[in-house]
């Protein structure tokens, strides 16, 4: 089963679960504003595709990070960095037991078809 993680008023998630809709894909959608995010799940998707990949510094909480927070970050700090604040994740993550894909691009939709 495919779960999408995001949050529900992100206009790319909407996007793709719209987009899942209309192709007949099955999922489960899991709000992480809402929901909040496991440390053992941010931490498969760091494994998969790398933190800088998984962080999101175009966001407004990154933004709001102190210097010193943000120049800190590496391979051990990240993960916990990601789960308090989970705003920092670029959205959507598509996570199966097959994959786990980031974003909705080209690439992503036909890895999805």
């Amino acid at each position: 089963m495919l779960t999408v993680y995001g949050i529900k008023n992100c206009d790319t998630v909407r996007k793709a679960l719209k987009w899942l809709d209309a192709n007949g894909t099955a999922y489960t959608f899991h709000d992480f504003r809402k929901d909040g995010l496991e440390t053992a799940t941010v931490q498969r998707w760091v494994d998969a595709l790398g933190w800088e990949s998984v962080l999101n510094k175009r966001s407004t909480t990154w933004r709001q990070l102190s210097e010193k927070d943000k120049s800190s970050l590496n391979d051990v700090t990240v993960v916990r960095v990601l789960v308090d604040n989970p705003t920092l994740v670029k959205r959507p993550v598509f996570e199966s037991k097959e994959y786990i894909l980031q974003g909705f691009t080209d690439a992503v939709r036909s890895k999805l078809s």
